[in-house]
């Protein structure tokens, strides 16, 4: 429906990608006068994107009032005790440099961490430009929302394929089963696989006749589309994806294929999984034995299939372990590198997979070099657990080191990370913290200093990241569909800036926009995988030299890519101009079989069974253990996503914030009377991390044992600014969830499965 005013004329009109979610939905955008006004922007989906091909989300169509919100920050600004004032761009970023150089000359460097947030990943200048703040700053104290959420795939794959971005990808319009765990794409649009139209894809898999297995201890709206719904306890998957290879492997239904060749350790498996016999993992998982084999045979027998397994599965105790039997099941069932089963995309931009010798390479270190100072654990790709951010701010070493300052981008780790009233109160007590954010959010609000981001119709748009995870291999880029406002500075300006104000003096935000060009110009001429291998580094960067800052670095990078023109050596090749000449995007190919090419291990072997996972294995077969002597029978939490929320930032937006109140506790009518809870009314939720109150929602949509709460509420702090989401707050489902147990392998925080209590709370209605 149009929000156009009758009789208002059209502007002008732009296709763009949408930048909120992995879908990567095609948007037609159309603008009048400056976009604020009534009807300044319209949004749709974009019928000519070969991706989207028109399907569009409600979050894409609230761009326009994204654009609009009045309490989206618009220009710096800097706390002076307890008062905000507004200042210039220069006086913000000598204020940052003021606060942070004296930590980092008198404290060191890692005195002062980063934390970068989801938004990062789906803005090309920020993903391109936060490594050169993070070398600016100095510190090996880097902290992301990947230990939140997908993490233990990517060490996974990792340790498998041999790069943190080898993630095999379901071969979504071709699979003829598709067995989900811990996800919801219908509500979600997809996780680590990057479909526009999931809920149509997934509706064209039954047409055609294929068979969608559903594992939840939720009903949700995938499950209530499948075939079949299978309840499981919450943190369990790994166990069930255990029991079904080991019938795979104990039946002898296990038969590689094509992919057979290519396979170190297949002979270390039925060892490391011989405790998982059905009738072992039935106990734990609630997921009868017959049904554990059954899915096992089921998969041996259908013409392909895949497995994914999403944030339900990664945010366990066995996170990685679950991640690492995704794939293995995809490979002893032969599905994997085969149409119809789970293989690589080849992005267009590159990415470890398609850069380097292909078949060879150093595959990564896990567990990492470095350790946190309070609980001495590893990073992993560089980073350290978020679950660890507090306390390395609130606990001091025994010399007395801590994390001093703090940088964040795009991010809200006061909401969206566990124990959150800890981490709160924690920043709190920073000397010094500087944000890049687009609003005053309950992490901000803690800051010294607030940079604030343009609106996301301002700037430019390419998928660097998601590229990666795709179900078929595009590329699109995007124009701004509106200019500049006159107080807004592109991000990558930003982080150039702020790059400069906490770095070496005398530094300009041009000189190193030149050293990051350079060695993106190197890096391609050295790589044998590029068209462009063995030319002159000086002679990549003048071909591109009429682009500014992005642009330039993703120019480099398309034209070195695997489909690139290589800077004149493939004519027909790709290269930014001939993007921006096909707005609507450009399909390139069906995802193909990539082995062994697409491998970067030493071996240049998929490795099937490294040391790392047959430990968690030999954890696992304890853990099981442990569950089958003391099966528990207390109340379990686990979240949930909702279609018009965007984890934490989206909540002030009026065509999605109505409604009825959707930040409910749900429970399983036999678990209400045995409390003596009605529906709609109040109930406390404890854990050892803290209560809250919320309404209750009694729904057999939950099997017995668990509850319900969505994440990303709790706008209730009258210091931040976000006038229509506080009137609707919800409530933190993070002041529930603990910041001590993680994912042993890929430190991730556990978010799923806490043990909580409920009571009625005097039965008052909410």
């Amino acid at each position: 429906m149009s929000n156009i005013p009758a009789g208002m004329p059209e502007s002008a009109v732009s296709h763009r990608t949408c930048p909120l979610c992995e879908a990567t939905c095609g948007l037609t955008v159309t603008v009048r006068g400056d976009g604020r006004g009534p009807g300044g922007v319209t949004v749709r989906g974009d019928r000519e994107d070969p991706f989207s091909r028109g399907y569009l989300c409600p979050k894409g169509v609230a761009l326009g009032e994204l654009h609009a919100d009045p309490d989206r920050l618009r220009t710096p600004l800097v706390r002076r005790g307890d008062r905000w004032t507004a200042v210039g761009w220069d006086e913000a970023f000598a204020e940052a440099g003021r606060l942070l150089r004296p930590l980092l000359r008198e404290h060191g460097r890692d005195s002062v961490g980063v934390y970068l947030g989801n938004p990062v990943v789906h803005n090309h200048a920020l993903s391109l430009y936060s490594r050169v703040l993070i070398q600016a700053l100095g510190t090996d104290y880097r902290f992301s929302a990947s230990t939140v959420d997908q993490m233990p795939k990517q060490v996974a794959s990792g340790l498998m394929y041999g790069t943190d971005l080898s993630i095999a990808i379901p071969d979504l319009d071709r699979t003829q089963y598709l067995l989900i765990l811990g996800a919801n794409p219908m509500v979600s649009n997809g996780s680590l696989l990057t479909a526009p139209d999931l809920p149509g894809r997934l509706r064209a898999l039954r047409a055609r006749g294929g068979r969608l297995v559903v594992v939840d201890p939720r009903r949700t709206r995938t499950a209530e589309i499948a075939d079949e719904h299978l309840a499981i306890r919450p943190g369990t998957d790994a166990l069930l994806l255990a029991g079904i290879a080991r019938t795979l492997l104990a039946e002898g239904l296990a038969d590689p294929g094509s992919a057979g060749p290519h396979l170190n350790g297949l002979d270390r498996l039925a060892d490391a999984l011989r405790p998982f016999t059905p009738e072992a993992v039935a106990t734990a998982t609630r997921v009868p034995a017959a049904t554990v084999a059954r899915l096992a045979r089921e998969l041996a027998a259908a013409p392909s299939a895949a497995v994914y397994g999403r944030i339900g599965t990664t945010t366990t105790a066995f996170g990685t372990a679950a991640s690492w039997l995704v794939d293995v099941v995809n490979t002893l069932t032969g599905n994997l590198d085969r149409p119809g089963g789970v293989l690589w995309p080849e992005p267009a931009a590159g990415s470890p997979t398609t850069t380097g010798e292909p078949g060879h390479g150093r595959g990564v270190r896990i567990p990492g070099s470095r350790r946190t100072r309070v609980r001495q654990l590893p990073s992993v790709f560089g980073e350290f657990p978020v679950g660890a951010l507090a306390e390395e701010i609130d606990s001091p070493a025994a010399d007395g080191t801590r994390l001093r300052g703090l940088v964040t981008v795009a991010g809200n780790p006061a909401l969206s990370t566990p124990n959150s009233a800890r981490l709160g109160a924690a920043l709190g007590s920073l000397d010094a913290m500087v944000s890049v954010d687009a609003y005053l959010n309950e992490t901000t609000r803690h800051a010294h200093v607030v940079l604030p981001a343009a609106s996301p119709l301002a700037r430019s748009h390419y998928d660097l990241v998601f590229a990666s995870f795709a179900i078929r291999n595009t590329a699109k880029y995007s124009l701004p569909s509106l200019p500049l406002g006159p107080d807004d500075l592109d991000e990558a300006e930003v982080l150039l800036r702020l790059a400069c104000a906490v770095g070496p003096e005398g530094v300009t935000p041009d000189q190193l926009d030149e050293l990051t060009a350079a060695a993106t110009a190197r890096r391609i001429a050295a790589d044998p995988s590029s068209p462009a291998y063995g030319r002159d580094p000086a002679e990549l960067l003048a071909a591109v030299a009429h682009r500014p800052r992005q642009e330039r670095l993703l120019d480099l990078m398309l034209r070195g890519g695997p489909y690139g023109d290589g800077f004149g050596a493939k004519p027909e090749g790709l290269s930014l101009a001939v993007l921006e000449a096909a707005p609507h995007g450009l399909d390139l190919g069906p995802l193909r079989p990539r082995l062994p090419g697409v491998l970067r291990t030493p071996s240049g072997k998929v490795e099937l069974a490294p040391p790392q996972l047959l430990d968690e294995a030999r954890l696992l077969a304890e853990h099981l253990a442990e569950l089958t002597a003391a099966p528990g029978g207390g109340l379990l939490l686990v979240g949930r996503r909702q279609l018009r929320s965007n984890n934490s930032w989206m909540h002030n937006v009026p065509l999605l914030a109505g409604g009825s109140n959707r930040c409910t506790l749900q429970l399983h009518p036999e678990d209400a009377a045995r409390l003596g809870v009605a529906d709609g009314t109040a109930v406390a939720v404890r854990s050892r991390t803290g209560e809250l109150e919320a309404e209750a929602e009694v729904t057999d949509t939950v099997m017995p044992g668990v509850v319900s709460l969505p994440h990303g509420w709790g706008h209730d702090d009258p210091a931040t600014r976000s006038a229509l989401a506080a009137r609707s707050p919800g409530v933190n489902s993070n002041r529930l969830t603990d910041e001590l147990p993680l994912d042993r392998l890929s430190g991730t925080a556990v978010l799923n499965g806490i043990p909580v209590e409920v009571r009625p709370v005097e039965a008052r209605p909410v």
